[in-house]
């Protein structure tokens, strides 16, 4: 008999609360997403204190930054980003996970130390997330995805209809300094701002302002929540050779 894969470890990044929908959402897309796989699932919840003191990050092959922000510690939430992107390790990122995926890239790719949320820091002199001009708190909308981008393979569509629970997005006045070089945009709303992001150097880092988890609980199925697991097993199964040669 070959030997009995390890569990694939997925670490979600926020701060659990059973009033937050997402929060139960979540698990259960990737549950449901799970059945195409042979192998099981282990989800972790990362809370943003404990990320903010360090936690062994290793022991996951993919991230999930969940929505329910603003987090109890915006630098652990930044942290984790931080360390999926560096390490290509799978991140996937919705509502607060795009806004925080966001600041983590204007803060430490682009080096804008000043970078900030508005909801955290209203007299910011650079909210690269700020206030929507129209508050997308239980609506849905018509998404258009940019063709040729990893998020329009994931659908295969060129149009989605998601759900929000949002207040804040991306800065527009600031969003042509944000954009470019490894970090695009490859969605809009109807009233075309950006609604997703993806980095192009890296194996599968993508964000959203919509909320696509809540689907599964109606038992929908989720592409977002497929893709990442899709992602994680490969990164899992890419990293099991060095184990195997590190020592005991």
């Amino acid at each position: 008999m070959g030997k009995r894969r390890k569990a694939l470890r997925i670490g979600l990044i926020g701060d659990r609360d059973s009033r937050v929908t997402a929060h139960w959402a979540i698990p259960l897309a990737l549950q449901q997403s799970l059945l195409p796989h042979s192998g099981t699932l282990r989800l972790d919840w990362l809370d943003t204190p404990r990320l903010a003191q360090g936690l062994d990050l290793e022991v996951y092959s993919g991230f999930w930054c969940i929505p329910g922000s603003p987090y109890l510690n915006t630098e652990g939430a930044l942290q984790a980003i931080t360390f999926a992107r560096e390490n290509q390790v799978p991140f996937l990122g919705t509502c607060g996970g795009f806004q925080h995926a966001l600041l983590e890239h204007a803060r430490n790719v682009l080096g804008w130390s000043d970078a900030a949320h508005s909801e955290l820091d209203p007299q910011a002199a650079r909210p690269v997330v700020h206030a929507l001009p129209c508050s997308l708190v239980e609506v849905s909308e018509t998404i258009r995805l940019i063709a040729g981008s990893h998020l329009a393979a994931i659908y295969g569509l060129p149009e989605i209809r998601e759900g929000y629970h949002c207040r804040y997005g991306v800065n527009p006045e600031l969003q042509d300094d944000l954009f470019g070089g490894s970090l695009r945009a490859c969605a809009h709303g109807e009233d075309g701002n950006i609604r997703a992001l993806e980095a192009s150097d890296h194996p599968f880092f993508v964000a959203t302002l919509f909320q696509p988890e809540r689907k599964a609980l109606a038992g929908i199925a989720v592409p977002l929540a497929e893709a990442l697991l899709s992602a994680a097993f490969r990164h899992q199964s890419s990293q099991e050779p060095s184990r195997l040669r590190s020592p005991a």
